[in-house]
């Protein structure tokens, strides 16, 4: 039997050309595995060309040989970068990415453009897409020998992706826009770039064989998943605008011992010390309710979850991420705290990586560049913990593409005792799930693949950095002299929110204080939520006032009906008052300045009267003939 002759190709990458020997009678996915073997990737999320112009796609496949490609000897074909994770009719190798870009011409000519421009993106990311997003560089005194109004090497601008400069100012993740301006650099200028999310499940529809568990082909097979640590991250800072947020937050801690849960409210906004970056700018922390232990939190139904969104709509916030703690008092004198979360341990366990999965799927970021319209989420995860010099700090994170497409799609759960350990699920009856890769270096430095049962969960976290600004800026009312309005759902004797609390609050601040007063998140909330007195649907023009610090429109409001109603209900369950000389007389001022001094009780119709009138306001009947 003769050998198959061998030929010589030149493949061309970004990287550079290498030359492969292949047999002609070799399959083409054997191909891609010589191209994977010669250039050193970590994955075959890529692509083979027979033209520059990325046309005559080389298909990987077990039954096209390389010889029907009619390519000859030292025929240059193109390699083409193409993070591959989409279940479709092609027979390519294992995918390891959490997305796809797909650039596959069915005829020779891809001509569409496969961004989705009806999609709503974020204020944030329309900004971002409109600015240049170089960084810029000064001249070089040392090097650049030009006048001012040339450029060189030395002070050229650099891309947002530049890989030196990100290592230099230590910034472990490329921005999301800066990822997406590398992945339109190439020729095209990214005029075919699609994001898409992977699939665990099943394609629908298939009519070759019987539903799962009876059958199951290559079409609609979901690939198998290696899993990488993620390059890009959707958020690059989370900041709370004052220290104020953080600790009224952990009083619940500081008075029960128990952990807690809360939700982030504010604004994506861009973030000038990333290139092209994305912080959340967190202006308030809304507590869900919950049953709290010191070892555990259990979120509970919320009844009151959409009024929540709709209120911080109306005062043009939105839920941008969680927050819970995980607390243990080292030395109570000292205020110091266990560090019990590190590199020996875990950062974040696989039950609260299942937890921020959900997050964000249900926050999932709209992207034109999606063939569904999302692709991520900025819905960010922040962890109160004590330090390595066990004092309480923040820590920030997200979970990758990847992670969120494992719970999506139920595929990832917790193991038992090992919180640093996830465990994929493994194919049943009634679903199946593609196997799942991670790469570790064994014992002799070489990377190997291991099934992920189990699952180190660093493979599927991202660091995003959280803190408080050296200049604070307080949206709501936190001033240090009042005592503030009690937070939601806090089952703790002097937390509650209730009336009495209400009209305690408001007697602090005089008739010019009213939009001091007003404006705080959880006192809002209240107000739209009280049972005895329906306000949530007067509240509109209030809200927009304190959107805009428009005060002048909340006084407005502080007059209405509506309000003059709280305020009289505040009056009518006031305590009555003592006697002359007593430690208790005086006078109370609730809301706008309603005063309640030397009231007097009707003993007919038992109305609560002003002190300055001698008859009562109802009944009419005299003061003087009453006890």
């Amino acid at each position: 039997m003769s050998k198959s002759k061998g030929i010589m190709l030149r493949v061309q990458s970004a990287d550079g050309t290498k030359r492969i020997e292949v047999s002609s009678s070799s399959l083409t996915c054997q191909l891609y595995e010589q191209v994977y073997q010669s250039f050193g990737l970590n994955s075959y999320d890529f692509a083979l060309y027979k033209e520059r112009n990325r046309k005559d796609e080389i298909i990987s496949s077990k039954s096209k040989t390389v010889r029907s490609l009619g390519v000859k000897h030292g025929d240059m074909i193109y390699l083409t970068p193409i993070p591959a994770g989409e279940p479709d009719a092609y027979d390519r190798a294992p995918s390891s990415s959490g997305f796809s870009v797909v650039s596959r011409p069915s005829s020779g000519n891809l001509t569409q453009n496969r961004s989705n421009s009806n999609i709503q993106e974020d204020d944030v990311d329309v900004q971002l897409s409109k600015l240049d997003g170089k960084i810029e560089r000064k001249r070089d005194p040392k090097y650049c020998r030009h006048n001012n109004n040339s450029r060189c090497f030395h002070c050229s601008a650099l891309e947002p992706y530049d890989e030196e400069y990100l290592r230099d100012q230590k910034i472990k993740h490329l921005s999301f826009h800066a990822y997406l301006r590398k992945m339109t650099s190439g020729v095209d200028r990214g005029k075919f770039l699609a994001l898409e999310d992977i699939s665990c499940r099943i394609k629908n529809g298939c009519k070759d064989h019987p539903p799962w568990p009876k059958g199951i082909c290559s079409k609609c097979q979901p690939n198998a998943i290696t899993l990488n640590r993620q390059v890009y991250r959707h958020v690059d800072n989370v900041t709370f605008e004052n220290t104020k947020l953080v600790e009224n937050f952990l009083n619940y801690w500081r008075i029960t011992g128990n952990q807690r849960i809360g939700f982030l409210y504010g604004t994506y906004e861009i973030h000038s010390d990333v290139p092209l970056g994305i912080k959340a700018n967190v202006v308030a922390i809304y507590e869900p309710p919950q049953d709290s232990t010191r070892d555990s939190v259990r979120l509970l139904p919320d009844t009151r979850e959409e009024i929540v969104d709709q209120l911080a709509t109306a005062l043009g916030l939105r839920r941008v991420g969680w927050i819970f703690t995980d607390l243990v008092a080292e030395d109570v004198k000292k205020g110091t705290v266990k560090h019990l979360r590190n590199a020996t341990s875990h950062f974040l366990s696989a039950q609260e990586c299942i937890m921020a999965g959900n997050f964000q799927n249900e926050h999932a970021n709209a992207s034109k560049y999606s063939s569904n319209g999302y692709f991520g989420s900025k819905f960010v995860t922040v962890c109160v913990t004590g330090d390595e010099s066990n004092q309480v700090h923040m820590e920030g994170y997200q979970v990758s593409n990847q992670c969120m497409a494992l719970v999506r799609d139920n595929c990832l759960v917790p193991t038992k005792d090992a919180p640093e350990l996830g465990y994929v699920r493994e194919s049943t009856d009634k679903q199946y799930v593609p196997d799942v890769y991670y790469k570790e270096k064994d014992n002799y430095g070489n990377e190997v693949s291991r099934l992920a049962r189990p699952l180190p969960v660093e493979y599927l976290l991202l660091d995003v950095p959280a803190s408080t600004p050296l200049t604070p800026t307080y949206t709501f009312n936190t001033n240090p002299a009042k005592q503030p309005f009690p937070i939601e759902n806090r089952l703790v004797d002097g937390h509650i929110q209730d009336f009495n609390a209400l009209s305690t609050y408001l007697s602090q601040f005089g008739p010019e204080e009213f939009v001091v007063a007003i404006t705080d998140f959880h006192l809002l909330l209240y107000i739209a939520t009280m049972d005895m007195l329906p306000m949530r649907e007067y509240m509109g023009p209030l809200l927009e006032a304190i959107r805009t610090k428009n005060n002048e429109g909340a006084s407005e409001w502080s007059r209405s009906e509506h309000w003059a109603t709280v305020e009289q209900l505040i009056v009518a369950s006031s305590p009555p008052p003592s006697r002359p000389g007593s430690v208790n007389a005086g006078s109370v001022t609730a809301g706008t300045g309603f005063s309640v001094e030397n009231q007097w009780t009707c003993s007919f119709c038992t109305y609560l009267n002003p002190g300055s009138v001698q008859s009562c306001e109802i009944c009419n009947l005299p003061r003087s003939g009453q006890h």
